[in-house]
């Protein structure tokens, strides 16, 4: 099972400023989460110490970090602002493997929308990224 999700500008047409924009918030907010999914860290940590866009600005993905299955399994990491409503602890241990996610969309639906996903295996040793594939947005 391997769940990943990349955006291209697909052909030979070269991406927007805004386009790039949204892609680099997109890449921030993976590159950043990956390197939280440490062994003994908390949900709740990953939660408080993730980072995203800003929400009054920018639309997300339901949650930070998901379990690899048919769908968004166990842990559902959500985001702050979710926490108190849907959120559990627990600890992440070696050998859980887990997604990063982020959708980053103008909340006015103004522009595109950049999803970006990896998949991340936790060891003694720090995040192993599963997903090879490149997250740069050039063309196909």
């Amino acid at each position: 099972m391997v769940d990943m999700s990349r955006t291209w500008v697909a052909g030979t047409a070269t991406p927007t400023p805004a386009q790039r924009h949204v892609h680099g918030l997109a890449r921030h907010q993976i590159e950043h989460n990956v390197q939280l999914l440490t062994a003994g860290r908390s949900f709740r940590e990953l939660t408080e110490q993730s980072w995203s866009p800003p929400l009054e600005d920018y639309r997300h993905y339901c949650v930070l970090y998901h379990g690899v299955g048919q769908c968004d399994e166990y842990p559902e990491i959500p985001f702050p602002e979710d926490w108190d409503r849907t959120g559990f602890d627990g600890l992440l241990e070696p050998g859980m493997v887990l997604t990063v996610e982020s959708y980053v969309g103008d909340r006015a639906g103004r522009h595109e929308g950049v999803k970006l996903e990896d998949q991340v295996l936790v060891t003694e040793a720090g995040p192993e990224r599963l997903t090879t594939f490149s997250l740069d947005l050039g063309g196909l």
